[in-house]
């Protein structure tokens, strides 16, 4: 198995399938509890987890494809489905989660509109993945590292790049400063929960960018190591 893959690839992998498989723990784990709590919020952070941690789908299957059997994902553009599919989802209940606790009143016109914005994006990401000219200008396995995993980058001129940074930003704005300003107007317990739940969310959308943006693999795991703390911290900010 260690002849398949090269330091890169086994980097990549490793760190892709350590926040796939920690966002499903803990969302497993909080689900089981939002049950014996009867806690809505507990249950739709669960959820998050588990979409947000599925964005790491691709790379982690190639992976364990790579590793047992030599080959990688074939057609590749699997990888992309893989992976960017839960997009819209994720979205969808952060942006629930976030109207619940900031907006109630106006909750569903918000999680509206990124219904309407997710639909789009999947649309472009189905219809229109294959480079050079569709939502991607590369997806396969680099010719500098042919013993590594698949990789993809965003065509940056593609309707699907600009609406992934447009849902980014929206995310650290309302979600991860958005909490931080709750937390201000919070006293004690209820402060810290949403100082938790600010951080899990800015280090999701930074740590999100960065591994679209950053080439260098050493950088990219150590992003992907704090990527993996996400749920803990979703988790530490929901689990009463």
């Amino acid at each position: 198995m260690v002849l398949f893959l090269g330091w890169e690839g086994w980097l990549d992998g490793i760190t892709a399938s350590l926040i796939v498989f920690s966002s499903v723990i803990f969302g497993l784990f909080s689900l089981y509890k939002s049950i014996k709590l009867k806690a809505k919020l507990l249950t739709i952070a669960g959820i998050i987890m588990i979409f947000v941690g599925f964005l790491w789908l691709g790379p982690t299957t190639d992976f364990f494809l790579k590793s047992i059997t030599t080959f990688n994902l074939n057609p590749v553009v699997i990888y992309v489905f893989l992976s960017y599919t839960w997009v819209a989802p994720a979205l969808f209940f952060s942006m629930w989660l976030g109207g619940e606790i900031m907006i109630p009143k106006y909750k569903w016109l918000l999680v509206g509109i990124f219904v309407v914005l997710g639909g789009i994006f999947e649309f472009f990401l189905w219809t229109d993945p294959l480079p050079p000219t569709g939502s991607f200008g590369f997806i396969g396995v680099r010719p500098t590292t042919p013993d590594g995993i698949i990789d993809a980058d965003f065509n940056r001129g593609h309707i699907t790049f600009i609406m992934v940074a447009v849902f980014l930003v929206s995310a650290l704005v309302f979600l991860g400063i958005g909490m931080l300003v709750k937390a201000k107007q919070a006293t004690g317990t209820l402060r810290k929960k949403f100082i938790y739940l600010a951080i899990g969310f800015i280090i999701f959308v930074v740590c999100a960018a960065f591994d679209s943006i950053i080439p260098i693999p050493l950088v990219i795991g150590i992003v992907r190591v704090v990527m993996a703390t996400f749920a803990v911290w979703m988790y530490l900010g929901l689990k009463t």
